[in-house]
């Protein structure tokens, strides 16, 4: 199979490259390097099956090889990326979309979108379902992202319905572990960052909101799992563990041995207060749950913050 993966040189697009690869596939990556790095494709830029291409995929493009699946995964992923870049975002999300959409259907390939939690808003349903339609404000300075994801679900939606295109929604929840930026403003390279550097730990609010935090191999892995079945709807993938903020700060802490004091900053305009996935539709359909316990992935994570910091 040929695969091709738009924002591979991201985080978790990089991963997905990895396990692509790994399982046979020729891998064509599609990255403009906005929030990417071309040192994530290091471990494998010299594999025969992996090609590069430097491309804004919210401009058309075509590949004149055979594909037998599109993932789109092209996008800032953090607040602090996409406050940075508010109309690129957006674009990636909406002209991205339909430009990926539009190769999958040339290719009678497969397409899985990478949607997003975020398309829960600020949630009033606690866990997360699939079913719940969010609680999202399409003005605020999150809007860019969520509104973004939202749309690009309806699209892909519409492309299955019209076109017959086998489409794929994974819905990703906070997700961490190596290729993460130590820039990227998310809350466990920011923690992993000032613990090993002696900086105080910048806790927004009181620290009583929760985040839920999944490994990227088991991320991918339901990823993977999902593009093979005939499944159209969304599906959440996490990890369940839910903590809440000043708990994960102080299990940073202890993991660093680090003996920086935790400084509290106002919350960010609609940050979201719980966040924690219902995952029975992936445990049903794929058979999929997390493998990655939160001490493991973290350990595994910090490793590679403090090679980063090394150098």
């Amino acid at each position: 199979m040929r695969t091709l993966i738009t924002g591979g040189a991201g985080f978790i697009g990089s991963h997905l490259c990895e396990r692509f690869l790994a399982e046979g596939h020729e891998v064509v990556a599609v990255d403009n390097l906005l929030t990417g790095n071309l040192e994530n494709l290091d471990p494998f830029r010299s594999n025969p099956r992996f090609r590069f291409v430097g491309h804004d995929v919210s401009n058309p493009l075509k590949v004149r090889e055979k594909l037998d699946a599109v993932l789109h995964f092209a996008s800032p992923a953090s607040p602090v990326d996409y406050l940075e870049f508010p109309i690129q975002t957006l674009k990636v999300g909406s002209l991205g979309t339909h430009n990926a959409l539009g190769i999958a259907k040339a290719h009678q390939a497969r397409f899985l979108l990478a949607s997003t939690s975020e398309v829960y808003g600020d949630p009033l349903e606690h866990p997360q379902t699939e079913s719940y339609w969010g609680n999202v404000n399409p003005v605020g300075v999150r809007g860019v992202y969520d509104e973004a994801k939202r749309f690009a679900e309806s699209m892909t939606m519409a492309y299955h319905r019209v076109h017959g295109v086998n489409t794929h929604i994974v819905r990703i929840f906070n997700t961490y572990g190596p290729r993460m930026r130590l820039n990227d403003g998310r809350v466990l390279p920011n923690f992993m960052y000032q613990a090993l550097v002696g900086e105080p730990l910048s806790v927004y609010g009181d620290g009583k909101q929760t985040r839920s935090f999944c490994y990227v191999t088991d991320l991918v892995d339901g990823i993977y799992r999902l593009l093979l079945t005939d499944y159209h709807d969304p599906v959440n993938i996490g990890n369940p563990a839910e903590i809440t903020i000043l708990e994960f700060a102080e299990e940073i802490l202890k993991l660093a041995g680090s003996a920086s004091r935790i400084a509290y900053k106002p919350l960010p305009q609609d940050d979201p207060k719980l966040r924690q996935p219902d995952i029975t539709r992936a445990r049903q359909l794929l058979g999929w749950e997390p493998k990655v316990g939160r001490d493991d992935g973290l350990r595994r994570t910090m490793e590679y913050f403090k090679k980063k910091i090394g150098k």
